[in-house]
């Protein structure tokens, strides 16, 4: 069957691969001349970069470890010098160990971060250009997608900065007395991105960072202790004056107010006169911190020395007694037509008699 074999062998070649093509032992030398002269071309080329890259490499590594391991002793030492005056009367007044603590910690994390990025960033760049790559076209997508990312991330970046400004030139710390404007209440953790307050009544207040426009710290330098005194117009202001002196003089010389007291109590005289009152202010710059605990112990001791020395105090409404005397005819009635029977009126008012049905 001639023709099926000629069917059976066309399937079968189409099947198979051709045989390769043989090659001589002439072209096989030539290959292999030719890729050991490219070797031996490039092989210096080759050492070079290698060298260069593990040398890049490894003063990136040395370089960013040298600078992680100064900032984490510089980071100790600050937190040393806090803890070695804490047990003192000095690190009791100015120093607060927790607040150094996290602002030192904060301080050094920025700063290993910075020190790392910039350093592995520029070790990068360099690999790169030892490879021969062109680094324009990266660098330009790198700043578009910087741009992209700072116009989308922009609450977070603004929240970022502002916490490092804050950080850095010690605005606050833990343990503060604040108002931020959006809440008020004392500091609990100083974060680069969030602030958090303790309110009066016991809540904690997540702060952003970005949204703080301003900071009143009530815990920085001194306060100022003020208290108003209302009495009657008719006392003698030298004595209330000379009776408050000596509250002051007291409470100065009395443990702890000696230490909370940071200057003398002072009669600083009239605020406001009244007919039915006048106010006299007292002053005092305390202990930072301590500014409502003085006031309520002036209040305290000033009421009983008062008291003692036979001065009133007095505020709000004033007694009706001491306003008029009493009006005799408040409690009588206006005087009635229909009290008078002979008037119209009252006959007017007066029901007719019924008539007697057994008279003729």
């Amino acid at each position: 069957m001639p023709g099926g074999s000629s069917v059976s062998w066309s399937v079968l070649g189409a099947a198979t691969e051709p045989d390769p093509i043989p090659v001589t032992l002439d072209e096989a030398a030539a290959r292999a001349t030719d890729a050991a002269s490219w070797v031996e071309e490039n092989w210096s080329t080759w050492l070079n970069t290698g060298l260069r890259i593990l040398l890049i490499v490894f003063v990136a590594v040395m370089l960013r470890m040298a600078v992680r391991r100064a900032l984490t002793k510089l980071i100790d030492r600050m937190n040393r010098s806090a803890q070695a005056v804490e047990g003192t009367a000095l690190g009791g007044l100015l120093v607060n160990a927790e607040r150094r603590r996290q602002r030192s910690e904060a301080i050094g994390s920025v700063l290993r971060s910075v020190a790392s990025f910039l350093i592995l960033g520029t070790a990068g760049l360099m690999v790169l250009g030892a490879f021969k790559i062109d680094l324009a076209p990266l660098l330009a997508s790198a700043g578009v997608a910087g741009v992209a990312i700072g116009f989308g991330a922009r609450n977070l970046v603004t929240d970022f900065l502002s916490g490092v400004f804050m950080i850095l030139e010690d605005q606050y710390g833990v343990g503060d007395s604040v108002d931020a404007g959006v809440a008020s209440g004392e500091v609990v953790e100083v974060g680069l991105r969030v602030t958090k307050l303790r309110g009066v009544d016991g809540e904690i207040w997540y702060v952003r960072n970005g949204e703080i426009k301003r900071i009143g710290n009530l815990s920085q330098g001194w306060a100022t202790a003020g208290v108003d005194v209302t009495v009657r117009p008719t006392e003698d202001l030298d004595e209330v004056r000379s009776v408050i002196a000596g509250v002051g003089e007291a409470m100065a010389k009395d443990e702890p107010w000696n230490e909370r007291l940071w200057g003398p109590v002072e009669v600083l005289g009239l605020t406001e006169v009244l007919l039915d009152s006048m106010t006299v202010r007292v002053s005092a710059k305390t202990m930072p911190g301590k500014r409502l605990g003085v006031e309520r112990e002036l209040r305290w001791r000033i009421k009983r020395a008062l008291d003692e020395a036979g001065i009133r105090i007095v505020g709000g409404l004033p007694p009706q007694a001491e306003e008029a005397a009493a009006d005799p005819s408040a409690g009588v009635a206006a005087p009635s037509v229909f009290a008078n029977a002979a008037s119209p009126q009252s006959a007017a008012a007066t029901p007719l008699p019924k008539p007697d049905l057994n008279k003729p």
